[in-house]
């Protein structure tokens, strides 16, 4: 099962251009994914650079995502 921490690294280019958007060393990250953990203040960073929710990442801190809005509102 691949972890969201993959699923980032994947999103964002692969682990370099991940760690550069997030201002951390490749092997910082590349350790992330082997303990398969995020800090959780990386998550806010990880999120905006990969689309890979902090709730996924962290579910533990976070929580489970929230329930999505409708997008067909009557008026």
């Amino acid at each position: 099962m691949e972890k969201p921490i993959d699923r980032a690294i994947e999103a964002a280019g692969g682990v370099t251009k991940l760690a550069t958007a997030i201002g951390q060393k490749s092997n910082t990250v590349g350790n992330w994914r082997l303990r398969g953990q995020v800090p959780a203040q990386h998550c806010a960073a990880i999120e905006a650079a990969s689309g890979v929710s902090r709730h996924e990442l962290r579910p533990d801190v976070f929580g489970p995502p929230p329930a999505e809005q409708p997008t067909d509102q009557a008026a």
